[in-house]
């Protein structure tokens, strides 16, 4: 019975990370159908996006309070700096510069070009020495191939439309609603917007880049996010007073525009931040962010189903493009892991004729040397 339990446990434990970074997809497949509706309504990005972090901070400050009260580390100025960095990449950055680019494109231009993140996370992280790149070897090689794969399916759900898929759509398209933006869709507007989003894509991978190294400096997770949501929040709020003048643009009332703020705000904000930082504490943020796609195939699938939106041949075949890359970014990812895991330190026996200070060579089976003083 013992065994059973221990290997039932074990099993779980090799499965929670995964199953944390699929969750959090859903919750962001969520945010992003409950955010679009908003925004069609009127409701001011800048507010928005101000009460979000604003109401993660609220939410977690009472946890991270109680939970981690002894085991807080102490603050320093670089761990200060790096926390104000972190608001300032994903609150501010991110969020203002994908809506504002969706302004000049559409959602689901928006949606799928924020799939580049993966790869540009992968690139940065590689280039900080916190990946592996050994193609050579052929979970090095999944990596790096698993990544343009995701890319290339990104485009052809950006760039193939195709004819459309009635089987798989659930609702009227009649009365669906729009996902695209309004905005204009001439040459100059669009290239204006995809370059907004790929710096908000470049912000989103710094910041996932940067909260891996900030939480192996400050290990406390729940204080770390609302730290997070409380330095955005102040930087959101005063971005949103500059842009935001009338009193009109704050209101919410009994609808979306209070279920907007109070769902980002815990889901997206709050609860992704502190499951990322526990997740990236074992795993790093390359493989956080190849759960990335799988957002995208969830928003098509509900958009259909609540939104009565259409589903194109060009969205199903960039989807399973995405998820073999997906499947050989985490399959590399888990070969790593593993390799590393069984890693084992020898062990040492010290000759008692050998004085302290002299230097021992040791040769293990594999005859690679190690030096060791006693």
């Amino acid at each position: 019975m013992d065994d059973a339990h221990s290997c039932l446990s074990s099993c779980f434990g090799k499965a929670k990370p995964y199953l944390l970074m699929v969750g959090l997809q859903f919750g962001a497949a969520g945010m992003y159908i409950i955010t679009m509706i908003t925004l069609n309504q009127g409701m001011s990005r800048y507010v928005l996006i101000a009460y979000r972090n604003s109401v993660a901070a609220l939410v977690l400050a009472p946890f991270a309070l109680l939970f981690e009260r002894k085991i807080r580390p102490k603050m320093t100025l670089s761990v200060f700096l790096r926390i104000m960095a972190l608001g300032f990449l994903e609150p501010v950055l991110d969020q203002n510069l994908a809506y504002l680019g969706m302004k000049y494109t559409s959602a689901s231009y928006t949606s799928a070009i924020m799939n580049a993140v993966p790869a540009i996370t992968f690139v940065i992280a590689a280039i900080c020495r916190m990946e592996r790149i050994n193609i050579k070897e052929l979970r090095g090689l999944a990596k790096v191939v698993g990544t343009l794969v995701t890319l290339i399916g990104a485009l052809v759900m950006t760039l193939y439309k195709g004819p459309i898929m009635e089987f798989l759509s659930f609702g009227n398209s009649s009365t669906g609603h729009q996902t695209g933006s309004s905005g204009d869709s001439s040459g100059s507007n669009w290239i204006l917007g995809t370059a907004l989003i790929l710096v908000g894509c470049c912000a989103w991978s710094a910041f996932y880049v940067l909260q891996s190294l900030t939480v192996k400096a400050y290990p406390a997770e729940l204080t770390l996010s609302t730290l997070i949501c409380l330095t955005g929040a102040l930087q959101t709020s005063a971005l949103a007073l500059a842009m935001e003048h009338h009193a009109s643009a704050w209101a919410i009332g009994w609808d979306s525009r209070l279920l907007a703020p109070v769902y980002t705000g815990i889901v997206s904000s709050g609860l992704t931040y502190y499951v990322q930082g526990l997740v990236m504490k074992t795993r790093g943020p390359v493989f956080v962010t190849a759960f990335n796609p799988l957002c995208m195939i969830i928003v098509a699938i509900l958009g259909s189903i609540i939104l009565a939106e259409r589903i194109y041949l060009g969205s199903v075949m960039g989807g399973i493009i995405i998820a073999f890359g997906l499947y050989a970014v985490v399959w590399g990812k888990s070969k790593e892991c593993r390799s590393v895991e069984g890693q084992v330190d020898l062990p040492i026996v010290v000759d008692p004729k050998y004085d302290a200070g002299t230097t021992l060579n040791v040769v293990d089976e594999e005859h690679c040397h190690k030096t060791v003083n006693v």
